[in-house]
């Protein structure tokens, strides 16, 4: 019965998924399971018979001479989090608990040691921290955008009823923005996605077609080029031309024959029946938005122009501004 239960214990230890290893009272280690082997990469053969230095990073070495004399003592040391080396020389994140040894007799023989590799919980922990502290970043920035989106739109508006009714579109084509980015963990928008989504009730007014190469937008780039295309979408619809003609959304990326950094250009063009009712708009929160808020924001330049049948509006700003970030 005894010889069953000793079988099935090293049965259970064998094919455990956590690290387990025992070691005499100099540290000298005398077992080493199938897990060990996988997570710390010596075999069997080349563990027993070393140190437990053999997998202590350099500075932990104090730590487990700690260890060993609170062993010795009999005390069981609490899971605690550290790092062991592999034998390639990684440092692995670890979780350990690591409980004395006595023999029949109660005398104190060794020690034996269960961890368990947590580097996927910490690695979804920087992550997890990287994320705060960027969406707290962009909630900041947000609110910043917000603020003078009001102030601006307080300034031009006539009345408490104007300035409602632009402030709610205004706030509402943010909202679009962030719907898109929260479908998308934040991880980055397709432009074609983006012009898709704030056209789609225009649509029903005016035939958009829109054109270009895929590129994922970052976070910031959504929520300016979204900003950008209602406050075009608003100016169509109260200054543009009639229903059959066509808008056009365009954008290209530029790469320069002398090596420097690709530029991305969007382009709205679309028909005007009076062009003048546009431009003479300078001083109202549209062009504030167009010519300076969103080009300000992508390290951009812009310009809003127009002649007798067409009204262009024009973004040209470094790539790199406005893509998703590789890893």
């Amino acid at each position: 019965m005894e010889k069953h239960t000793e079988e099935r214990l090293a049965a259970i230890v064998e094919s455990s998924f956590d690290a387990i290893v025992s070691r005499d009272l100099s540290g000298i280690i005398v077992s080493w399971n199938g897990a060990a082997e996988r997570m710390f990469g010596y075999t069997e053969h080349e563990a027993i018979g070393q140190s437990i230095l053999l997998i202590v990073p350099a500075d932990k070495h104090e730590e487990e001479l700690e260890i060993q004399r609170r062993l010795k003592l009999g005390e069981r040391i609490e899971t605690f989090e550290t790092f062991r080396r592999h034998q390639n020389g990684r440092r692995i994140p670890i979780s350990i608990t690591i409980s004395p040894i006595k023999s029949r007799s109660g005398d104190l023989v060794g020690a034996s040691s269960i961890a368990r590799d947590i580097s996927q919980t910490k690695e979804s922990e920087r992550r997890l921290q990287l994320l705060m502290r960027e969406i707290n970043h962009r909630v900041k920035n947000q609110y910043a955008v917000v603020l003078s989106v009001i102030k601006q739109t307080a300034a031009r508006s006539i009345s408490v009823d104007e300035f409602e009714a632009r402030i709610r579109e205004r706030i509402m084509a943010l909202s679009h923005s962030h719907d898109l980015l929260s479908h998308v963990d934040w991880a980055g928008v397709s432009l074609a996605d983006l012009v898709e989504h704030q056209v789609k009730s225009f649509m029903r007014i005016r035939t958009v077609k829109a054109s270009g190469p895929e590129i994922l937008l970052s976070a910031n780039a959504v929520l300016n080029l979204g900003m950008a295309l209602h406050e075009l979408i608003m100016n169509s619809i109260r200054f543009g031309a009639t229903t059959d003609h066509e808008v056009s959304v365009t954008w290209r990326i530029v790469y320069a024959a002398n090596g420097h950094d690709p530029m991305f250009e969007l382009t709205w063009s679309e028909p005007s029946h009076d062009s003048n009712d546009i431009l003479e708009q300078q001083a109202g929160f549209g062009s504030l938005a167009l010519l300076r808020i969103v080009p300000s924001a992508l390290s951009a330049e812009a310009t809003w122009d127009a002649d007798s049948s067409q009204v262009i509006w024009n973004l040209s700003a470094p790539l790199a501004h406005i893509k998703v970030k590789a890893d």
